[in-house]
């Protein structure tokens, strides 16, 4: 049975902020790599464990998506008796994970 995978708000925010960034430089360019991130994040309903747990949450797991330098990490937490996996954030691998609000 597959999860079911959501975007809290601080995800649907920092997608969109990334798309515009990445935008400003390629439309063509910020279209492929939103619809290929969409399928990687839809992609958790099917064995979410697979990722790791995050070093600075441990309640927390992250996918790795991007090619280096460009590596973004999506930030989830899975709630096995709900079925579900919440989106919390996504943010470019280089960033400081302690900068940021993740819930």
């Amino acid at each position: 049975m597959d999860y079911r995978v959501r975007l809290m708000p601080r995800a649907e925010r920092d997608l969109e902020e990334i798309f515009q960034y990445i935008q400003a430089r390629s439309s063509s360019a910020a279209h492929s790599w939103f619809m290929r991130l969409t399928n990687a994040i839809d992609g958790l309903s099917t064995f979410p464990q697979r990722h790791p747990i995050t070093p600075e949450y441990p309640s927390l797991r992250h996918l790795l998506f991007g090619n280096k330098p460009h590596i973004y990490r999506v930030i989830y937490l899975i709630d096995v008796t709900a079925r579900s996996v919440d989106i919390l954030s996504v943010w470019h691998g280089a960033q400081q994970p302690f900068t940021r609000e993740i819930q």
